[in-house]
């Protein structure tokens, strides 16, 4: 390899779920979801289309949705992510992941981080949305098996559970 050769990196570090993460010996070209999933151990985000079709591999990044298989890992530096892993606090689930246990939005589950992820920005962005702006929110994801009744019921609850607790610290 030449020294000019820079398809190579030798480390960098990915601010990950309020964590700096070391990346090692990795390929310029690595999609963040490679990076996540096989370098540092957090496999939530899922690999399915690898062309941002299917929502699968949604993260936050700077404080938008994104697809993890369209951003080359390096470009990353800098950022503040946030995956489906980092969405809890203290190992248990969020509000959003309850939700969408109860209301049988989760069938085979391979869709189902992506679907979070997506659901917990919308609900930062806008904690009150309409059906409408929940089926835009969510138009980026596909999910083959609930037929998506269970998820918009899923987000209305926890929507209504965040105004509820709102309106109780405000009181």
């Amino acid at each position: 390899m030449s020294n000019s050769d820079t398809s190579n990196v030798e480390a960098y570090e990915l601010r990950i779920n309020g964590r700096n993460h070391e990346v090692r010996d990795s390929w310029i070209g690595e999609s963040l979801l490679y990076v996540l999933r096989e370098r540092l151990g957090l496999p939530g985000a899922k690999g399915a289309c690898e062309q941002g079709e299917c929502g699968s591999c949604t993260v936050i990044m700077d404080g938008r949705a994104v697809c993890s298989c369209l951003v080359m890992s390096a470009s990353a530096v800098g950022s503040d992510i946030a995956t489906v892993e980092g969405l809890g606090t203290d190992g248990q689930l969020s509000d959003v992941q309850r939700a969408f246990l109860e209301a049988g939005g989760v069938q085979c589950g391979f869709c189902t981080p992506g679907f979070i992820v997506a659901v917990h920005h919308l609900l930062d962005a806008s904690p009150n949305p309409n059906d409408e702006q929940i089926k835009e929110a969510l138009s980026g994801n596909i999910c083959r098996c609930t037929g998506y009744g269970r998820i918009l019921e899923a987000v209305r609850t926890v929507a209504v559970q965040r105004r509820g607790q709102q309106r109780g610290v405000e009181a």
